[in-house]
Formats: C-alpha cells, structure tokens, sequence
C-alpha cells in the first residue's frame, strides 16, 4: 500500500483492509513517523449514528447577524410551531424590529453592560467625555469573514478606538442570548427551564471558511451554550441552506413574486415590486402581534409545482456577506442536495453605508470624518442610524429627495474644526446631487441616493450572471431572494432585470426573518440536506515509494536502503466534490514509536482540484488533526498500533473521529482549524 500513489486512494464503497507493517521513514508532515496505511473512502448509512443522541425538549436558533440579530424557538413536541422571540425594547423609526441591532456596549471596566437598541440608547447617552472611556461595538461580524489569519487573539477595534479581544465580544453577545431565550422559555413554560434542555442553532453565511464557524463554536462554548464535551448540543447551520429548508414549506400567500411579465392585474412589473411589497408588509404589520408561525407540514404549494430534480437558487443577502447556494430537489422526502459550491462575498447592505461615509468624506473632508467618528462616537452612531432609515426608502421609481437629519453636534464640531460651516461645505464641494436644506438636513437627491447602491449591487448582479454561466446551474426553476437586503427594491429590481428571464423570482414575505425560521427547521431535523459540496480540496502530506520518472529528484529519500517519496498530498476529498451526510474518509495511521502518546497530522487545503504535493502552489496548510493516544492503549501496548481515522466533510463543519484498531477504543480526537 505504501507504493500506492497519492489520490489514488480507493473511493468505491467498499472496505480497504489495512496492510502489513511496511516500516517506512515517515518524515511525512514533519512529524517522527506518520504513514498512511490505509486510504479508503466509504459511505456509511447516515442513519447509524443518528440513533443515540439525546433529546431535546426546544430548540433555538440564533440569527447572529452582521447588522442585526435574533432568536426564535420551537418545541421538540409541536414542531409545527416556531415562535420568534419577544419585541424588543426600544426600536427606530422606519424600520420594522423583529430583529435588534448587532451592538454592544461594555463598561470602561470591560464588562458586559448591554446589547441591542438598550446598547445604543445608554452609549448615545452618555456625556461625550464619558463615552470615550465606554467600548462600544457594531457590525463587527465582518471581522470573521475578511481575517485571513483568524485565531482565538483576533481582536476587534471599538468605536473609541480601544481593542478587544473578538472571541470575548462574541461569547458575551451569544451569552445574551442564551439568558435572554432561557427567561422567555422560563416564563412561557411557568417553570425554570436549564439550558441541557436546548439544542441550539448558530447561523453562519455559508461561504465563511472552516476557521471561522470553528471560532464560532468556541465563543459558544464560552458562553455556556454547550460545550466541547457535549459538542451535539450546538449545530452550526448555513443561512441560505436554512433560508432554503423554510423556503420550501411557503404557502403562495406567504410570498411575493417578481414577474418579468409585461403587466399583472392592471400593474406594471416594478408597480408590482412595490405593490406586492406594501400588501406583504401590511399583512406582516396585521400578524406581528402574534409571534408564532405555523410551519404546516405538507409541503408548500411552491414545492408541489417543483419536480424531482428540479433546481433552485437561494441568494441570500444580508447586512454583510451575499450567500448564494444552489438546491435540488430529491423527491418524495423532499430531501436537498447541493449542486454547485457556496459562493458569494462581502457584498451585503454595508456596503451602501461605506458608500455614504464616503460622499461625507468627499464633502466635509476625510480628516473631519475621523476625527468626529472618534471624538463623538454617539452622534456618528445617530447620524448612521439617521441614514438607515432614509436607505429603506430608496426605491427605483422614487422623485422626492431623500433628507437625512444631520446631528447638532455634527454641525457645530464641523464649524470648530473647519471654521466655517457645514453649508458652506456643501456649496464649495461640487457634489451637486446633495444639497443643504434650511431645517438642518442633507437632501439627497434619489438619483444620488441610488449611487449609493450601485457599487454593492454591481457585485451581486455580476456575481449571479457569473453563476447562471455555469452548466449545474443553466435549468434552474427558482430562484428565492432572502435577508435583510432583499428587501430593497433597488436590488429586488436589479435581480429581476439580470435573471428575471431565466427563472422564476420569490421573496418570501418576512424575509429578514426567513433565515432564523429555517435554521430552527434544521435544529429540528439537521439530516434534510443530503448532499452538500466541498468548498476546498483537503488532504495530508504522506511519503510514497520513489517511482523514476515520476516523482522529482527532490522530493526523494532514502532510508534503511528504501526509497520514498517526500511530501505527497493523500486528498480527503476534492474542492466542489459531492459528499453526502455521514459520508466518511477512512485513513489509518501509526505511531512511528510505540511509546509515541500523541500523533499531530498537519491537514492541507486548495482551491485546485488537482494537487500532487503539499507544495504546489495554492496548497496552504489550514489545520491540524491530533490524535491523543494517551488513555486508547490496553495493558500491553502492541508494538505497533493502528489508528483508523474517520472524518466527515458532508455536515456543515468537518468532523473526525478515531478508533485504535487493535483495542476497538475511540481515541480522542481534535480536528483544529484556528490553534494550529
């Protein structure tokens, strides 16, 4: 086995024995004495393990956005139930709050003080000089998803400019939630309810990469949601796969959808953007007094029209990242199954407020900004919030300006630092779609304001038209438009416009909330996604017998008269490769010394399918496997031990776990992707 060459490892069902003792020098992963002895690759009945785990009277779901976040919960014994959580306090004026703002405010001291709009109103007011010494965060999700080198010590940057470490702020935000959902379960049910009676569900935009949904899973454990011994208690779901789960349950009443048909009912197709968007809205208004939805189980009347294999795209556009996946539909479970790899990128709703601090640099001057972002941190917080509101009611057809209250303090701070006034500015700045009006506003021309959009919905359009290019994605039936931005009718329109022709588009009507009903759908049955694809290729260095004429001169080794191959990639599995659920990749490996109480494997990643060694260039080392083989051994150890890996790459994180062959034991196991 050791001659056999990398990748080409056996990936029929079929079981592999492991082979005779080949003693080899295994300078493998710079590690004393790791050989592969057996590659093999075998599809497990996903049911198997599924049998003892424990259960759970509710499930919760947290949406942690970039933007905004929530919660929502149902129980185990009325799944049809979902009930989104409490309003919250506080709230802004024109826009809708099922959902509270990602902020957080902690003390001088830095302690936890407060979350959400009670995060805002206490920071905004506070007496400036007094602010300073207060840290306050927002929109800080990001921070995981634009870290290449992400770690446990990956800090974030406050509004007073003071850093803190990311994986505090994160627990401390998680740890709200968890208080906040157990006192409204408490009270709900009449009795204390603990936390071992949750399962819980943290969503993540499916195009984050392994580092970051493991960091996710540390500030949980952090915050006491579960822990790494008690791992199943928490799932990591992927917003648009669970965007896509509830998606599929929709009744027709419970949508709208754009139509590039010439007119419906007497409406153009953009009158039916707005037209549909104000019944839905009005009809959301009516039901938010109740907080539970009926998740009927039959399947929606969207799904009855959709065919075995049929194909649909979800695009999920949120505050910070644009997630779009690609479902099909295997019939009669309706199970899903991932055709094309997650893509997307940064292109969220942010986007629009970076374009906006940029047209206030442009007037007032980027020095200004920075110094009046730091020196009155709560006024930039009201001036954002000010333009928040004026941005929803952006739209393609819109004639009226758009006026955007500047705070007092911005006005006076502008006429001590510049020594003339914030009109003046305006006048002297040639951006002649933004004008001063006389009650103190910015008037924003909608022209001017759509600019804003342009640049983030560029990205998206091209991004699906790149996407529509490719052959798994060419007969798709529809394609459902989810999150926070999809409601505005800027990006519903240009969406319709770009692909409107191709397939059939449906925004389900509370969209902002689609995401966290479905990912407590898949707390509920996290086997529904059959299939998923791998975003990377993902194997381990081995050392091979030297073939001439194959291998390169200088990947050769000689030792104890044998030849090897240096720095072979052993691939797990291939980027964009279909894996299903309980899927696994068997790998054994030995201790190159018997007395050798731990094996640390260095695991490798590309975006290239085809890799030959692990320095090919693309391949980056992304983790570590660690084998502890300090409680597996029996009384006599053998002299050579054989430890069969088992890892799953079909769930939404990568699992592994191990046995040593000889003793059956489990061995424990950690597969890392931050602490390596």
């Amino acid at each position: 086995m050791a001659d056999k060459e990398a990748g080409g490892s056996d990936t029929g069902p079929r079981e592999m024995a492991p082979t005779s003792a080949c003693s080899s020098p295994a300078r493998s992963l710079g590690d004393t004495g790791i050989t592969p002895l057996s590659p093999s690759h075998t599809v497990n009945d996903a049911d198997a393990n599924v049998s003892e785990q424990q259960t759970f009277l509710v499930v919760v779901a947290v949406d942690f956005g970039t933007t905004s976040s929530g919660y929502a919960y149902s129980f185990t014994k009325e799944p049809e139930c979902i009930h989104v959580m409490r309003r919250w306090e506080g709230g802004d004026p024109g826009v809708s709050n099922q959902k509270t703002p990602t902020t957080i405010l902690l003390t001088p001291e830095r302690k936890f003080h407060s979350f959400g709009y009670a995060a805002r109103d206490f920071y905004h007011d506070l007496d400036p000089s007094e602010a300073k010494q207060w840290l306050y965060l927002e929109k800080f999700k990001m921070k995981l998803h634009t870290t290449g080198d992400l770690t446990m010590d990956t800090d974030l940057t406050a509004a007073n400019g003071k850093k803190i470490k990311a994986l505090e702020i994160f627990a401390y935000a998680l740890q709200y939630f968890k208080e906040q959902a157990l006192k409204e379960l408490s009270d709900q049910t009449g009795s204390e309810f603990e936390n071992s009676d949750v399962r819980w569900v943290i969503t993540v935009p499916a195009i984050w990469k392994q580092p970051a949904k493991q960091f996710m899973r540390q500030a949980a454990y952090q915050a006491g949601l579960a822990s790494p011994e008690n791992s199943e208690q928490l799932f990591i779901a992927l917003e648009p796969e669970a965007a896509s789960i509830y998606c599929r349950k929709l009744r027709l009443h419970q949508m709208i959808e754009l139509s590039s048909k010439a007119t419906v009912n007497g409406y153009s197709s953009s009158d039916t953007v707005g037209a549909g968007f104000a019944q839905a809205k009005e009809h959301v208004r009516r039901n938010r007094q109740s907080r539970t939805f009926l998740v009927e189980n039959v399947i929606g009347e969207i799904w009855s029209e959709l065919e075995e294999g049929d194909k649909y795209v979800v695009v999920d556009s949120g505050g910070g990242t644009v997630d779009v996946t690609v479902h099909q539909i295997r019939l009669p479970e309706g199970h899903l199954k991932e055709l094309y790899k997650a893509t997307g990128g940064p292109y969220g709703s942010l986007g629009v407020d970076y374009e906006f601090e940029k047209l206030l640099c442009k007037i007032f001057g980027e020095d200004f900004i920075e110094q009046f972002k730091i020196k009155r941190p709560a006024a930039w917080v009201d001036l954002m919030i000010a333009f928040e509101s004026r941005k929803r009611a952006a739209a393609p057809d819109r004639t009226n300006p758009l006026n955007i209250t500047l705070p007092f303090s911005f006005i006076d701070y502008y006429k001590k630092f510049r020594g003339h006034s914030v009109e003046h500015a305006l006048r002297k700045s040639n951006v002649d779609f933004v004008k001063w009006s006389s009650q103190g506003m910015l008037r924003m021309s909608p022209d001017a304001m759509n600019a804003l959009f342009k640049p983030t919905i560029d990205s998206i359009i091209e991004h699906l038209r790149d996407l529509f290019q490719k052959p798994e994605v060419s007969t798709v039936k529809f394609l459902f438009l989810v999150g926070g931005f999809a409601e505005a009718p800027l990006l519903q329109q240009a969406v319709q416009a770009a692909v409107g022709d191709k397939c059939r588009i449906i925004i389900p009507q509370d969209v902002g909330l689609t995401i966290l009903k479905g990912a407590v759908l898949f707390g509920l049955d996290p086997a529904v996604i059959k299939v998923r694809r791998s975003p990377l290729t993902y194997g381990v260095g081995v050392l091979n017998r030297y073939v001439e004429g194959k291998h390169p001169p200088e990947k050769l080794l000689v030792k104890d008269g044998t030849r090897w191959c240096t720095d072979v990639f052993d691939k797990f599995i291939s980027a964009d490769q279909s894996v299903a659920l309980g899927e696994l990749v068997k790998r054994s490996y030995t201790p190159a010394k018997p007395s050798q109480l731990v094996i640390v494997i260095n695991i490798y990643s590309s975006e290239l399918d085809n890799v030959s060694f692990i320095t090919d260039p693309g391949v980056k080392k992304c983790g570590t496997l660690r084998l502890d083989l300090t409680g597996a051994s029996g009384a006599a150890v053998p002299t050579r031990r054989e430890i069969q890996t088992l890892m799953q790459f079909g769930d939404t994180e990568i699992k592994a776990t191990a046995i040593d062959v000889a003793t059956s034991k489990s061995v424990k196991v950690g597969i890392d992707f931050l602490n390596y």
